[in-house]
């Protein structure tokens, strides 16, 4: 569900020091020092060799750095769903829109397998995904409002959106499990049960 590792400016007149994905690699090689616990924001400043305040404006906390620049990968996510051929059903638009959020080079760092391992494993990071985890369900039910001439608070919306993110989680769940399996093939599977929930 992560980033991008594009360079981002700070504003007008002000340099880049660095990029979120230098910032990203060395927090997860400290991760897999010391643990996420014991691996400090100004242990990640110095090692990517910036000062805390510098790295404070690209995230604003430890729990922050996991999930890479989500707010710009929901953004994709919004933009993937208004793509969606109006025709499509809804239950197969949302499928499709999960399935391609979710597709990930193989050689991007860190990996993401490391990263929904640290993201799903870490107990201390799990009151913060809740909010995160929230934020990508909204995103599903302004689109199943949008679709459905109803309001993003309306239950079907919210049950579109609770159901896909439980069955995208079910499919990670497995994924990390099973390390030669395909993580798009365990979405699809999961994610074909949405059909049960939106058609008779």
């Amino acid at each position: 569900m992560i980033t991008s590792n594009n360079r981002k400016g700070l504003g007008p007149g002000r340099p880049v020091a660095t990029t979120h994905g230098e910032i990203e690699q060395a927090a997860f090689r400290l991760f897999a020092e010391r643990g996420f616990d014991g691996t400090t924001m100004a242990a990640v400043a110095q090692a990517v060799g910036v000062g805390r305040r510098t790295l404070f404006r690209y995230y604003e906390s430890k729990n922050d750095i996991p999930w890479g620049q989500f707010d710009r990968t929901l953004d994709n996510f919004r933009t993937i769903l208004d793509e969606m051929p109006e025709e499509l059903p809804l239950h197969q638009a949302v499928h499709r829109a999960v399935l391609r959020f979710n597709e990930f080079p193989p050689d991007a760092q860190p990996p993401h397998r490391e990263r929904m391992t640290l993201i799903l494993r870490t107990p201390t990071l799990q009151a913060h995904s809740v909010l995160r985890y929230g934020d990508w369900r909204a995103v599903i039910a302004e689109y199943v409002a949008r679709r459905q001439g109803l309001r993003p608070d309306d239950v079907m919306p919210q049950m579109v959106g609770h159901v896909s993110l439980a069955l995208a989680l079910t499919a990670y769940e497995r994924w990390l499990e099973q390390p030669a399996a395909s993580l798009q093939d365990l979405l699809d599977e999961c994610m074909r049960q949405l059909r049960d929930y939106l058609t008779d």
